[in-house]
């Protein structure tokens, strides 16, 4: 079933992992050997999660790096739902055609 409104992965990992083990943004980003503005941006929902982000927050903090990237997927998806209407791009329908061109081999 699809949630109308999945968490963005950066607010989870702010709330879920840092804040519980008391890590400052700065403290965290040492930890996972990233750039301060990078993780700040994720935990800000300014950036989406990168794989290699996932990947690090499951080896520090032992965090499946696929259930982040399915809170990302399933955010991203929820956020292009929310634009449905203003995307508009008709259904592709064929064209009969006389002949049917051949695949060369």
């Amino acid at each position: 079933m699809r949630m109308l409104n999945p968490t963005h992965p950066g607010e989870f990992i702010r709330t879920e992992i840092l804040l519980p083990l008391n890590l400052s943004v700065t403290a965290a980003a040492r930890v996972l050997a990233v750039s301060r503005p990078a993780l700040s941006s994720l935990l800000n929902a300014r950036a989406d999660l990168s794989g290699d982000m996932a990947l690090r927050i499951e080896k520090a903090f032992g965090v499946k790096m696929d259930t982040l990237m399915r809170m990302q997927s399933s955010y991203g998806i929820a956020r292009t739902r929310s634009r449905e209407k203003q995307i508009r791009v008709r259904r592709y329908q064929p064209q009969p055609t006389e002949s049917t061109p051949r695949l060369r081999p």
